[in-house]
């Protein structure tokens, strides 16, 4: 039995969708390391790490039909890993190099999510006339760049999710200006408390509200844990 089916026990949220986390493992594993988007001394850890780390992100989305943009989706993570754990999203993979969408095209059509999956090659900010609901990101840039770039990709009510690490309170705040100018509100969340450790840490930028505030949100004094 591989890693991904010991670790999702029948009690996971994302037991149903093993055989596809599955092949995603064993493509991340071989494939991804030979292409150089994966290191090698990752594959040990890419169910906790990477797989699983992404996963919990769902925890964020709305339930029904939804469009999402994973922006600089590299391996596919989280954009890939979303689509299987939620069959209900529309998800564009949005990268701007040409082995890394050479290989997503190829990984969309093994895991046979061509219907749902669509792998643009470009950056945010060469895509024009476009918006989703959520648009994510994990370890592209500093969150004050990352939402200028993602920004207009967002709908009237949408979100940008940006997974970060420990130092993701220290982002927030060098973003103040930026996300206040734009009106903007920021909160840290963790994703899969109880389920992966550390828990995922999200910066969620809410497009939304009409002011970051700061306060009563999760910002404050979260648990330290490894950057994505």
């Amino acid at each position: 039995m591989s890693d991904v089916s010991r670790e999702t026990s029948a009690e996971s949220p994302f037991s149903a969708y093993v055989a596809q986390l599955e092949v995603l493992s064993g493509v991340l594993a071989t494939d991804a390391v030979e292409r150089g988007l994966i290191g090698p001394r990752e594959v040990p850890r890419l169910w906790e790490r990477h797989i699983l780390n992404c996963a919990v992100v769902s925890e964020l989305l709305d339930p029904g039909h939804q469009q999402l943009a994973d922006v600089g989706s590299g391996a596919g993570l989280p954009g890939l890993v979303l689509a299987i754990v939620r069959p209900d999203l529309q998800v564009t993979l949005i990268e701007p190099l040409a082995r890394r969408t050479a290989f997503l095209t190829e990984t969309v059509e093994r895991l046979e999510l061509s219907d749902r999956v669509e792998v643009m090659r470009g950056r945010a900010e060469d895509v024009r006339g476009r918006q989703f609901k959520y648009v994510t990101a994990r370890a592209v840039a500093p969150l004050d760049r990352l939402v200028g770039w993602c920004l207009p990709l967002v709908g009237a009510r949408g979100q940008i999710l940006a997974m970060k690490g420990s130092r993701a309170q220290e982002e927030v705040e060098a973003a103040h200006g930026m996300l206040a100018s734009n009106k903007l509100s920021a909160e840290i969340r963790l994703c899969g408390v109880g389920i992966v450790e550390p828990a995922t840490t999200v910066v969620v930028v809410d497009k939304a509200r009409s002011a970051m505030s700061g306060k009563g949100s999760d910002a404050r004094n979260i648990p330290g844990g490894d950057d994505v």
